[in-house]
């Protein structure tokens, strides 16, 4: 688990903590303004958020509920991450216009399995009375026979109230999709995961995204009336731009946590090319930097965006939170690589990461043998960095031509097997930023 969150657990100072979350713009909304700061300075309080499973890996958009369960944690609380086995049959319709498309058990176990082993980069399962849990809501959802929930919890849920949830209007109110039985159902599911986890945990405050309200204040009112208990809702923010579109988007789809579809090199990149408009709030809401931190990199950037040390910080610190020290080592290495530093011993897999965009053409491995090697002009001219071999013999004479960032001075180098950068990839640059990829197979 990770020693920064371990490091950082101390005894409840809830004015403070809440004060904190407001500065940084994580509180959306709660369901006792008046009374939550005070309630939770009283005593080490249990959380929950829950975390549908409709990939095997968290994406950007899970982030700031899970970083509000480190949060809590940091202040002194115990999170419960709860993953949604059995809500994940379903789909949550909230902010959805239409119906999901429903899950395999085989797909789902896989999913929670991928979930569960990310989630331990951020929450500490080892700290005492404030070790964080992670639990599967199927495990007390998926024994419930269909009339045994009618019985004891349907009972329980007002259809006027349901039908008031925002979540519920704006699919009825829709010709063409409107609201299955199945999707109405899955507020009575999570409503119930609150009644389990304060009957088993004590758990008394859920905190989820600003779309999940309705779903919070559903489970607070079932566990009036089921226990007859006071429980707490708080939401924050939908991680947006200032644009208003989703964080977190890229041409290819979401930005994923695992590096199986992510590489740590494509994460650092994304943070680093967030806008000037943007950054700040990123810097507030996903990491753990000090206000006196923020608040000098403001300073800097408004001093001097060019230079975009805030983009550079907050790349690092999200890398490092998701990727870990060696995700950031390797990710500042692919950035210098991209711009000039000379490249060796990486595989074929790590320079496809880098150069994704980069035209890529591919030639027998013979040609690095046959004649003394492939001929520098040639190699140009087949990567389309030159348009004739006259072309190709003026870039090199004007040493534009270089090979794995290594400038080549003569227009009559060969290239052979030992001018690889990678098991059968070679880089080659025409002029500052024009790459190309030889693959010789």
């Amino acid at each position: 688990m990770s020693s920064s969150v371990q490091s950082a657990i101390r005894n409840p100072q809830s004015a403070m903590f809440l004060d904190d979350l407001r500065w940084r713009g994580l509180i959306h909304q709660t369901t006792d303004d008046v009374n939550l700061s005070a309630w939770l300075e009283k005593q080490p309080r249990t959380v929950y958020a829950g975390f549908d499973p409709t990939a095997d890996s968290l994406h950007v958009g899970h982030l700031l509920p899970l970083l509000m369960l480190r949060r809590f944690q940091a202040a002194g609380h115990k999170p419960i991450a709860v993953v949604g086995g059995a809500t994940g049959m379903i789909g949550d319709p909230s902010g959805k216009s239409q119906e999901r498309n429903l899950l395999s058990k085989a797909d789902l176990d896989r999913n929670v399995a991928g979930m569960r082993e990310q989630m331990r980069r951020f929450l500490d399962f080892d700290a005492g009375r404030q070790a964080a849990e992670l639990v599967n809501n199927f495990d007390w959802v998926g024994p419930f026979s269909y009339l045994e929930f009618l019985r004891d919890v349907g009972k329980n849920f007002p259809v006027n109230v349901m039908l008031a949830k925002d979540s519920v209007k704006s699919r009825l109110g829709r010709d063409d999709t409107g609201l299955s039985y199945t999707e109405f159902s899955y507020m009575l599911l999570q409503a119930y995961d609150f009644v389990y986890l304060y009957d088993k945990f004590h758990c008394e405050l859920q905190i989820g995204g600003s779309d999940q309200w309705g779903n919070i204040t559903a489970g607070i009112d079932l566990g009036r009336r089921m226990r007859g208990a006071q429980l707490y809702g708080l939401t924050c923010p939908l991680l947006t731009k200032s644009d208003g579109t989703k964080m977190g988007k890229t041409e290819s789809g979401a930005l994923w946590l695992s590096p199986d579809r992510t590489s740590p090199y494509q994460f650092y990149q994304y943070w680093v090319r967030v806008e000037d408009a943007d950054v700040s709030k990123c810097l507030r809401m996903l990491t753990m930097l000090s206000p006196e931190e923020i608040e000098s990199l403001d300073a800097a950037r408004a001093a001097d965006a060019a230079k975009r040390d805030s983009q550079r910080r907050l790349a690092e610190e999200m890398t490092r939170l998701v990727h870990g020290n060696e995700g950031v080592a390797a990710a500042q290495r692919a950035t210098e690589i991209f711009y000039g530093a000379e490249i060796s011993n990486l595989s074929d897999a790590q320079l496809g990461e880098i150069f994704a965009d980069v035209p890529s053409q591919q030639l027998g491995r013979d040609v690095l043998s046959a004649d003394g090697g492939l001929p520098i002009i040639d190699a140009l001219v087949a990567a389309g960095l030159a348009k004739s071999k006259g072309d190709a013999r003026r870039t090199t004479q004007q040493g534009g031509a270089y090979v794995n960032n290594r400038r080549i001075d003569s227009v009559d180098a060969r290239l052979t097997a030992a001018d690889l950068a990678s098991e059968t990839v070679m880089v080659l640059r025409s002029g500052k930023k024009n790459y190309a990829l030889l693959r010789f197979v």
